[in-house]
């Protein structure tokens, strides 16, 4: 199937270096990946000024608005991928991918249409200042070009991922980031070109990367080896892709939804406050990767268990996560508040944003474990097929509680930064104890033993 050097069989041996293995070069490819993102919000706040800072930081939640529903069928596509080759079924696998495939092209045409024709109204409903919006939708109609790129980079990685294969995304980011990079000190500085010369070396990083991922696909053997011309809807992958990326997608686009209304209220606060905020979310991202890594992991590793019926291993492998999870995200939260001074330094000179983002950071960084504890308990659900529960469950638990404490506590009894920024730790304990629940009564559905011999289907 796959390359023997980069497969990993995650149905037998030991867990914790196996799933260490797995989640290193996912958690800096990942970072890397951030880094498009980090590296846009530096280069325009320190050579183009903080507005130029707060309308590329602003744009976050609402491109994640746009994107996220396809980016969450690339979950699907990586579930179905991970059972099939866990069980040895060839066929499913070579069609799982030709589906795959055709949605990433398909959504990154849909994105780019709606991306360009929603972009200004949704910025002016946020209440984006006058000062700040017509570099933010500048700069996301530019993103939103490179949607196709980023979509099958995303849907190709997800395939790797299914049989063990982090190494190769993370070679090929790389290569991809040290270009992103020269290409926006290049855009900025010599240019001149402000927002528009990072959102244009992202999107040619982006095409480089899906490049990579594209040829490596098309290079391999056996069920993994992807031909373009191949490429169509297979009806029940497409369905099963669907089941279980759908509400994944449709979860990832109202968790924007709920930020976008706190970047609106945060927006309420004028353009410093932004500032600040963006600056102190995209350290904090940092974080939420390396914790993300761990959601990633209990997805491939559970779908792979699942799918060669080992079940006695899919309790053993969430709390192996959540025991990486919690570590990850003590030790980097409370180190990224320890530094906050130094690295909101990278982002601004301005001593008022680098305070209001100390303020967000005080309050989010030693909480921020919480949310890793959450989403890797909805990666077990994912694995083992369960998405429109969790899905259900986040939207509660966290959009509409987020929502609620808004237009209550925040509005009514104290409309303070602080307050606001309290929601988050709020929502994230509330909802890992339902998540929790969720996750005891699916697993036991399924078998406490594993079964011996699960019947391959191959072509």
């Amino acid at each position: 199937m796959a390359s023997k050097t980069y497969e990993m069989d995650m149905c037998s041996g030991p867990l914790p270096g196996k799933i260490l293995r797995f989640a290193i070069p996912l958690m800096l490819s990942s970072i890397l990946q951030l880094l498009f993102n980090a590296t846009d919000v530096i280069v325009v706040g320190q050579f183009s000024g903080s507005t130029s800072l707060a309308a590329v930081g602003s744009t976050g939640a609402l491109t994640n608005l746009l994107t996220n529903i396809f980016l969450g069928l690339s979950i699907g596509a990586n579930v179905l991928v991970a059972r099939y080759y866990g069980a040895r079924q060839e066929k499913d696998i070579r069609e799982t991918i030709q589906t795959a495939m055709l949605i990433a092209v398909t959504g990154g045409v849909i994105l780019i249409v709606v991306g360009l024709l929603v972009t200004y109204p949704l910025l002016e409903l946020m209440g984006t200042p006058e000062d700040v919006i017509d570099k933010s939708a500048t700069y996301m109609r530019i993103i939103f070009i490179g949607c196709p790129f980023m979509l099958v980079y995303n849907f190709g990685s997800a395939i790797l991922r299914a049989v063990g294969d982090t190494k190769r995304p993370l070679y090929y980011l790389t290569v991809a980031g040290i270009l992103n990079i020269i290409l926006n000190l290049f855009f900025v500085i010599v240019c001149k070109l402000d927002v528009a010369g990072v959102a244009l070396a992202t999107i040619i990083s982006q095409c480089l990367s899906m490049g990579l991922v594209v040829l490596c696909l098309m290079k391999e053997e056996g069920a993994l080896k992807f031909h373009p011309k191949e490429m169509r809807f297979h009806k029940d992958k497409l369905l099963g892709i669907i089941r279980i990326g759908l509400p994944a997608g449709l979860q990832g686009a109202v968790f924007s939804i709920s930020n976008v209304l706190i970047q609106s209220t945060v927006n309420s606060f004028g353009s410093t406050v932004m500032a600040g905020n963006t600056a102190a979310s995209n350290i904090e991202g940092f974080v939420y990767v390396a914790m993300n890594s761990m959601y990633q992991s209990s997805i491939s590793f559970t779908g792979q268990n699942m799918g060669a019926q080992k079940y006695r291993r899919v309790n053993k492998i969430l709390l192996t996560c959540q025991g990486y999870v919690v570590l990850f995200g003590l030790t980097l939260g409370l180190a990224a508040l320890f530094l906050g001074d130094i690295l909101l330094g990278f982002y601004t000179n301005d001593p008022a944003v680098v305070e209001y983002g100390l303020l967000r950071m005080s309050i989010i960084c030693p909480t921020y474990f919480t949310c890793g504890i959450m989403d890797t308990l909805v990666g077990s659900l994912r694995g083992m097929g369960c998405s429109v529960i969790p899905m259900t469950v986040s939207l509660i638990g966290v959009c509409g509680l987020r929502i609620v404490w808004i237009f209550t506590i925040f509005r009514f009894l104290s409309p303070t930064l602080t307050t606001l920024y309290i929601s988050y730790p709020v929502t994230w304990v509330l909802t890992s104890c339902i998540h929790l629940i969720t996750f005891l009564i699916v697993r036991r559905r399924y078998p406490k033993d594993d079964v011996e011999e699960p019947a391959p289907v191959t072509a």
